[in-house]
């Protein structure tokens, strides 16, 4: 995840793959842990596969980017940590 968008009143999905850095060992993801800035929320249901993440986030200050970082454990014991950024639009009117 590099940046993405998403209106204030949007609960998304965001997610980061681990592939790249996983796939010459064979390795998989163990355990995954995400955090963000204050401000916005990380809801319940994340989830993650041998390769990738998923975070569902909600909430955020129209016009604010938020900092969302991506730790995780693989099962040979090696870690990793990647950061990307959401950027929060005012609710788009219909």
């Amino acid at each position: 995840m590099q940046s993405k968008p998403k209106t204030d009143d949007e609960v998304l999905d965001f997610g980061m793959d681990w592939s790249r850095e996983l796939g010459a060992d064979n390795d998989t993801i163990a355990t995954s842990e995400w955090s963000a800035d204050d401000g916005i929320a990380i809801d319940d249901g994340t989830q993650f596969s041998a390769t990738g993440s998923i975070v569902w986030l909600s909430g955020g200050e129209a016009g604010k980017s938020y900092k969302v970082t991506n730790k995780i454990t693989t099962a040979l014991g090696r870690t990793f940590e990647r950061s990307g950024f959401v950027k929060v639009t005012a609710t788009r009117a219909l």
